[in-house]
């Protein structure tokens, strides 16, 4: 996953969201999915449209959700075997 030179708290917050997704969760979205059907599958965006997170200095909007989430899929791809293959 590519983070920017000096991440900030929001972005720090959304990645660390995200790693706490579980893995049978994270299978299940699909990129063609609408922007609503997004935040209906995360079930944590509040009414007007960002990101149920704690102490942030910005909202984390949908569009931004999507594309950090599936960088954190493209992660989660390349690890999978690594860990499923040590967990035993």
């Amino acid at each position: 996953m590519v983070l920017e030179s000096q991440p900030e708290r929001a972005s720090i917050n959304l990645r660390a969201y995200l790693d706490r997704i579980p893995d049978e969760k994270i299978r299940q979205y699909q990129p063609g999915w609408s922007d609503e059907q997004v935040i209906e599958w995360c079930g944590d965006f509040r009414d007007d449209g960002a990101l149920m997170t704690a102490c942030c200095e910005r909202d984390v909007d949908v569009h931004e959700f999507r594309r950090v989430l599936e960088q954190a899929i493209a992660y989660r791809n390349r690890v999978r075997p690594m860990l499923v293959g040590t967990a035993s």
